[in-house]
């Protein structure tokens, strides 16, 4: 059924919780971008996102007898604090049953709301399912976060307010997409209103569930998602949201790690505030817009959609922002180990700032040096490479290379004559007690580990760097093991950055 959510829109019942959230310019980003550039700044309500738009207006429209008997909602966080809050409001139980991987700030603030909390399962999919029996355990209501019309018209007042706001001309508003309820809604009211704006989506890499299913057709599930974006990591979009996406959105960009950790930092430069991944992915994929199409003079508007970042998280967002906004290029160089080779390449690199530099000698006649240098975009880096090159010097971008950002910087000059049969594995760990040592006791007593490298960024998982002496007559037997083992990984035994400093 077509359900016309303009009136629905329009008579949502959302202010007795929520604030008309401002639309503030960002004069930093119009001004890199080229563009008139304006957020709307969702990160401001009481619960410092959106989601408590929908989830008001859900419960507003249940009968007496179904708030008598208590709601129950599955959520990573951000629309538990809202079902929280609405609950308080008007007065009735909530039950919220949260994957164990919801960060606990989000814990604490859907718990100091009163919400009876249930934590289960490691992804939003898990919860969902545990909510579902509870609810028809208890005879409770259930309140979708995305996939419900009342849901949907909820978020669908930010357009509303947007457009309001802004009479003026619009070239393209900007949204994060997890199960797709906020798009879904600015976008029915936005193209009913003035078809002409560009509605856009944004999703992360691996959590790019709309995406996928837009492309095929059809709903599709993903096998995992990440967690580094946790407010958007939904496994299946809604049936509801696929079919208002695929009728109304423009286009859906999908953005990396480093991207969203650059528009985090974008948004706090302009504003001070410091916004979730989930909450930055519109600003990150309004700038990846601009880069693509080239576009200036125009009015973009995106939405900062949540705030609720765990403080730990910080270090990793911070150190990756810097590559996310190419601002950063590291390197591997190769100089003859003679007097003045040194000296030369300090020259080379002129009075560019170095963010890093990592050296141990290791051969008689070369040495390897690990350098990071500040380049205001991805052409510095290649100029600063070709520098390097045409004054004799081997150089290895390692800008894009995973394995160097998140481990080699801090191992280098790591080659040993004894790692004879070494393999070299870049796992994600879950973030849990208990997942190193399933990993160790998973090993057969014979493999011996070589390298072994960890670091705790405040990210969704652990990032960890294994070196194993696995004989080639157990490369079989080793497979099986990872394959058993269930840990994301990447072999990266014949990775040139490993090859060169370990």
């Amino acid at each position: 059924m077509d359900i016309d959510y303009l009136p629905r829109i329009l008579n949502a019942r959302v202010y007795d919780v929520a604030i008309e959230t401002p639309l503030e310019p960002a004069s930093d980003l119009s001004r890199r971008l080229g563009n008139r550039v304006f957020l709307k700044r969702e990160d401001l309500q009481q619960v410092f996102s959106f989601k408590l738009r929908g989830a008001y207006n859900k419960m507003a429209h249940l009968t007496d007898d179904q708030l008598e008997r208590g709601v129950i909602a599955s959520s990573a966080g951000n629309h538990a604090q809202g079902v929280a809050l609405a609950a308080n409001e008007l007065g009735c139980r909530s039950v919220i049953v949260m994957p164990t991987t919801a960060p606990q700030l989000k814990v604490d603030a859907v718990a100091a709301r009163g919400a009876e909390i249930v934590l289960h399962g490691e992804s939003y999919t898990e919860a969902f399912a545990r909510a579902n029996e509870l609810m028809r355990e208890q005879d409770l209501t259930f309140v979708h976060p995305f996939d419900d019309p009342d849901v949907i018209a909820g978020q669908g007042t930010i357009g509303m307010e947007i457009l309001r706001q802004h009479g003026r001309p619009v070239h393209a508003i900007f949204a994060a997409i997890g199960g797709g309820g906020l798009i879904s809604g600015v976008a029915a009211y936005v193209k009913r209103v003035r078809p002409d704006i560009r509605v856009i989506g944004v999703q992360h890499v691996d959590s790019d569930a709309m995406a996928r299913s837009v492309a095929a057709g059809e709903r599709v599930e993903l096998a995992d998602v990440g967690l580094f974006s946790d407010g958007t990591a939904v496994k299946a979009v809604g049936v509801e949201t696929f079919r208002l996406v695929r009728k109304h959105v423009d286009d859906i960009l999908i953005v990396d790690t480093d991207e969203t950790c650059a528009a985090i930092k974008d948004v706090f430069t302009d504003t001070r505030t410091l916004l979730e991944p989930a909450g930055a992915l519109a600003i990150a994929g309004m700038k990846k817009y601009v880069a693509e199409t080239g576009i200036e003079g125009e009015t973009l508007i995106s939405v900062a959609c949540g705030a609720n970042m765990n403080f730990d998280r910080l270090r990793f967002v911070s150190e990756r922002a810097e590559i996310g906004e190419r601002r950063e290029a590291v390197f591997a160089v190769t100089i003859p180990e003679r007097p003045g080779s040194f000296r030369r390449f300090c020259e080379l690199v002129g009075d560019r700032n170095v963010t890093e530099f990592n050296y141990r000698i290791s051969d008689e006649s070369d040495a390897h040096v690990f350098v990071g240098v500040s380049v205001t975009s991805r052409a510095g880096a290649d100029e600063v490479a070709d520098i390097f090159r045409a004054d004799g010097f081997e150089t290895l971008d390692l800008t894009d290379d995973e394995l160097a950002k998140v481990h080699l910087r801090h191992l280098v000059g790591g080659k040993s004559p004894l790692a004879s049969d070494e393999l070299l594995l870049r796992f994600e760990f879950p973030e849990r007690p208990g997942a190193l040592m399933a990993f160790l006791r998973a090993m057969q007593p014979h493999w011996n580990i070589s390298l072994f490298h960890y670091r705790n960024h405040g990210s969704d998982s652990g990032r960890v760097l294994v070196g194993m002496q696995v004989p080639e007559s157990d490369r079989s037997t080793f497979m099986v093991f990872l394959d058993e083992l269930g840990y994301r990984f990447w072999d990266e035994t014949e990775n040139p950055a490993y090859k060169l400093f370990l």
